[in-house]
C-alpha cells in the first residue's frame, strides 16, 4: 500500500482542527483532514443548543477565513453580560468597546460544517471522513500514518483530536489535570422576558448557570451541576426540571418555558506539559481543556490554530524546516503560557465560587461588587476578552496594519 504525501496531516475535524486546515489551505499548505467519524450535514430548521461563546479575535479570524458567512441566521451576538451571586452584580457592555457587541453565540453545528466547507474549497485541502487514526509512526524526516486502510507520508502531525486526544497519547505527551466531579447540563428554553442580547450567568454554590442568547429568541443554556445533582436533573419531568431552572435563574428572565432536550458533558481540567514534539503538534482541547463558566475553550483553541498557521508560514518564508521541533517550540512558546494562565484562572474562579463556605460568599460577593465600580478594571476585562489586547495572530489581529508586528513577532 503505497502512502500519500501530505504537508500537514490534521486528526480531528471539529470547530478547532477545520478553522486550522482553512487557514492552512489558504496558506497554501497541502493538508489531510481526518475525521473519525462524519462531518454533521449543514444544520436545518430549529437552532441548536450546543452552543459556543466567541470573541471578537474569533470572529475576526473565521471572517478573514470566509467561515463566517456561512453562518448566517445561525449566529447571535451579545451587547451586554450580566453576572451575579445573591446580590452582588456586575454588568459588562459593548459600549467601552470598539465595536458593537461583545462576542457572538454560534451553534457547533453550524460552526464546525462551516469551517469543514471552507477548508474544503481550498484545493490543497483533502477531508477524509470515518478515517479513526490507527496509528503513527515519526521518523527524523517524517510522520507514517494510518487510518482506514489508507497511509500518509506528513511533514508535520496535528493533533485536534479533543481532551483525550490519541495523538498526544502516541507521541507520549504528558498532561496533567483532574475531573470536577461535575457535568454541564444543556439544553434550550424561551425566556418570558426577552434575552435583551445578553449573556446572562449565575454563580450557584453546585456551579455556574449560563444563559445564552440564540439568534431565534430562544436562550442556550449550560447549568454546572455535581454529579448526583445532575443526574437528578437529567432524570426529572420536563416540568420538575423548569421549576429547577426557574429557581436557579432567581427570575431575572422572566417565565421560562418551551423546555428542549437535554443533554449533558462532563467537565475536567487538563493541560498538556508540551504543545509540540518531533513532527507534532497540538491544538484545542488536545492541548487544554478548561471549565466552560467563561467560555473560552474554542476562543483559545482558535487562537492555537492561528498561532500555528502565523508560526508555520513564517518559516516557510524564511526557508526553514517548517516542521522542525525549532520551529514547531514557537508556536509552543506564544500559546502554551497564555494558555495555562487561561486554564488556571478558570480553575481558580471555579474552586472560589463552587463552594457554599460563608467566608468565602463574601469575599467573591465583595469582588464582583468592587469590579463593578472599577471603570478602567471592567474596560481592561472586556478588552481581553473580546479580543482587542495580547499578542493575537494576523488572523485575529482587529488592525491590518499590525500584521507586520506580529509576523516580526514569530
Amino acid at each position: 500500500m503505497n502512502a500519500m504525501a501530505t504537508d500537514v496531516l490534521i486528526v480531528g475535524a471539529g470547530m478547532v482542527g477545520a478553522s486550522l486546515a482553512a487557514a492552512l489551505g489558504q496558506a497554501g499548505f497541502a493538508v489531510t483532514l481526518l475525521e473519525a467519524g462524519a462531518v454533521p450535514p449543514p444544520p436545518q430548521g430549529q437552532l441548536d443548543t450546543r452552543v459556543t461563546a466567541l470573541s471578537l479575535a474569533s470572529e475576526r479570524m473565521l471572517r478573514r477565513l470566509d467561515i463566517w458567512p456561512a453562518m448566517a441566521g445561525r449566529v447571535a451576538g451579545y451587547r451586554h453580560m450580566h453576572v451575579w451571586d445573591g446580590a452582588a452584580t456586575i454588568d459588562f457592555d459593548a459600549a467601552v468597546l470598539p465595536a458593537d457587541r461583545l462576542g457572538s453565540i454560534v451553534e457547533n453545528q453550524a460552526l464546525q460544517r462551516a469551517a469543514v466547507d471552507a477548508a474544503s474549497a481550498h484545493e490543497t485541502v483533502q477531508l477524509h471522513e470515518h478515517a479513526p487514526l490507527g496509528r503513527v509512526h515519526w521518523t527524523n524526516a517524517v510522520a507514517e500514518v494510518e487510518a482506514a486502510g489508507r497511509r500518509w507520508q506528513a511533514r508535520l502531525v496535528v493533533g485536534a483530536d479533543g481532551a483525550a486526544s490519541r495523538v498526544r497519547g502516541m507521541a507520549r505527551i504528558p498532561s496533567v489535570g483532574h475531573g470536577y466531579a461535575q457535568r454541564a447540563i444543556v439544553c434550550g428554553i424561551h425566556p418570558g422576558s426577552g434575552h435583551r442580547d445578553t449573556a446572562w450567568q449565575h454563580f450557584l454554590p453546585t456551579g455556574p448557570l449560563a444563559f445564552l442568547p440564540l439568534a431565534d429568541g430562544r436562550c442556550a443554556v449550560v447549568w454546572s451541576n455535581d454529579e448526583p445533582a445532575a443526574e437528578r436533573l437529567l432524570a426529572a419531568s420536563p416540568d420538575d426540571f423548569l421549576n429547577a431552572l426557574q429557581a436557579a435563574s432567581a427570575g431575572r428572565l422572566g417565565r421560562l418555558t418551551g423546555l428542549g432536550p437535554r443533554a449533558a458533558f462532563p467537565l475536567q481540567y487538563r493541560h498538556a506539559v508540551d504543545y509540540v514534539g518531533a513532527r507534532v503538534a497540538l491544538v484545542g482541547d488536545a492541548a487544554h481543556a478548561v471549565h466552560p463558566l467563561a467560555g473560552q475553550g474554542a476562543n483559545l483553541g482558535l487562537m492555537d490554530a492561528a498561532a500555528l498557521t502565523d508560526v508555520l508560514l513564517a518559516a516557510r518564508l524564511a526557508g526553514e524546516d517548517w516542521a522542525d521541533l525549532r520551529v514547531l517550540a514557537r508556536y509552543a512558546r506564544w500559546r502554551r503560557g497564555e494558555n495555562l494562565r487561561v486554564a488556571r484562572t478558570l480553575d481558580g474562579f471555579k474552586r472560589l465560587f463552587g463552594t457554599s463556605a460563608p467566608w468565602t460568599r463574601r469575599i467573591r460577593r465583595a469582588g464582583l461588587a468592587a469590579t463593578d465600580r472599577l471603570g478602567p478594571l471592567k474596560r481592561h476585562i472586556v478588552n481581553e476578552a473580546s479580543g482587542f489586547s495580547g499578542d493575537l495572530p494576523s488572523l485575529a489581529v482587529p488592525d491590518p496594519a499590525r500584521l507586520k508586528d506580529v509576523l516580526d513577532f514569530v
